[in-house]
């Protein structure tokens, strides 16, 4: 399971919870539906905040490996025109065998 999918779960668990347990305690219906409320505006913050973590770790994850993999790419174009240099030159420059 991703860990998306569990902070998802986790947040949905504690949700029902934090519902049923307002549902049964022994308030007017106005605070009941109040803590409610305040309970989910909580969690939902919550919520939100986590996912903008997971979402901003993604970036700089993403960000690194661009950023590897433009190396990489630079390393090989440099290496290719060492290549091609080496095979371009006249065979009297070329090193002796031997």
């Amino acid at each position: 399971m991703n860990a998306g999918k569990m902070i998802l779960s986790i947040a949905v668990g504690v949700a029902a919870g934090a519902v049923i347990g307002v549902l049964l305690a022994p308030d007017k219906g106005t605070e009941t539906r109040r803590k409610i409320t305040d309970r989910s505006n909580e969690y939902a913050d919550g919520l939100k905040h986590k996912f903008n973590d997971f979402v901003e770790s993604m970036l700089d994850k993403f960000d690194s490996v661009k950023s590897e993999a433009e190396n990489l790419a630079h390393k090989g174009m440099n290496k290719m025109e060492d290549i091609k240099s080496d095979i371009n030159k006249p065979m009297n420059q070329q090193p002796p065998r031997g």
